[in-house]
């Protein structure tokens, strides 16, 4: 081979090398039943990315993530527990998940009085941003979400707050999805899970996700792929539960007639009274599935905030007591 046809073919395999490093990054990651590959800790190999504070109280502080996950900044708000200071710990923790289309990423704090209830107990409070129906899932076409959650702000919180490894997430509405799928999906990452008036059946009857997705100028082909896509049975709680057997559950949900927390004027919550028929199918397969759960299904109750704090109330106790957070 003379000198000129030697460069010729050198320059084509670079060439050549460069297209398939380009194609390979290009490729969407590969799914299963269970969330992003984690390692023996829970976490992806990339370190916790940067972030900045906002002290908004003595205990109140708002993080700025720079996300590689979202592609943007992601906010999250971390409420700290009493005698909490820079390199305590190991603390637990817990996540508080919002529902769907929320304008205030904060409405736990803002809305459900979350800094108040949780005042009294030793332990990190999360509340981060999740999207308007962001539906607590890596996209297909899209933001990572579950990534987000529970790679970057972990990372974060363990290595600047001293979270633990004891943790607990709960979740109102898509954040109750939110909250059951990341416990199946992460087995051993959560010990104990709460849903109020949660979507926990995505695929009975598509569990009402493409309704809140083109209200919000989205479709769940971009989330989850088509219907008969395994990825809608690898996010669903319902179709999970067998993974839930090592977490403590609390699941609730009202009827959709007006009740105690309503206004006289309230008319019926046909959403509440459809989330309260998968709450009852998802909680019979927990318990099938040998699943501790408890369950308050208190009858009349619409899909309001008055009724998320009281659940959050309720369920406290719990989820406190099983991450070793006593007050």
């Amino acid at each position: 081979m003379n000198r000129t046809a030697a460069v010729r073919l050198g320059v084509f395999l670079l060439a050549a090398f460069a297209l398939v490093a380009v194609l390979l990054a290009l490729l969407p990651p590969s799914t299963s039943g269970r969330g992003p590959a984690l390692g023996a800790d829970g976490a992806k190999g990339a370190p916790a990315p940067a972030f900045t504070v906002r002290e908004l109280g003595e205990r109140d502080h708002e993080l700025t993530v720079a996300s590689a996950a979202l592609g943007r900044q992601g906010r999250v708000r971390v409420l700290l527990p009493e005698g909490w200071t820079p390199g305590s710990g190991p603390w637990p923790l817990l996540y508080l998940l919002n529902g769907c289309c929320q304008s205030d990423y904060a409405a736990w704090i803002t809305k459900g009085d979350a800094a108040r209830l949780t005042s009294g107990h030793r332990a990190i409070v999360a509340v981060p941003e999740s999207g308007a129906v962001g539906f607590y899932s890596d996209w297909r076409e899209g933001p990572g979400w579950e990534t987000f959650h529970l790679t970057e702000v972990r990372r974060i919180l363990e290595r600047d707050y001293g979270a633990g490894d004891r943790r607990a997430v709960a979740g109102l509405s898509m954040g109750g999805f939110g909250a059951m799928s990341y416990a199946a999906r992460h087995p051993g990452m959560f010990q104990a899970a709460a849903s109020f008036s949660g979507v926990l059946h995505t695929r009975d009857g598509n569990g009402g996700v493409d309704w809140l997705l083109e209200r919000n100028g989205e479709h769940s082909v971009r989330l989850w792929g088509p219907p008969q896509d395994p990825e809608w049975a690898a996010h669903n709680p319902a179709d999970l539960t067998g993974e839930l057997r090592e977490v403590r559950l609390f699941v609730s949900c009202g009827d959709g007639s007006p009740g105690p927390l309503d206004a006289p004027s309230t008319g019926r919550d046909e959403g509440e009274a459809s989330l309260l028929g998968q709450s009852v199918t998802f909680a019979e397969r927990a318990r099938a599935s040998g699943a501790e759960v408890t369950a308050d299904f208190y009858g009349p109750g619409t899909h309001t905030w008055p009724y998320w704090r009281r659940g959050l109330e309720r369920a406290l106790p719990m989820l406190m007591d099983t991450i070793g957070a006593t007050v």
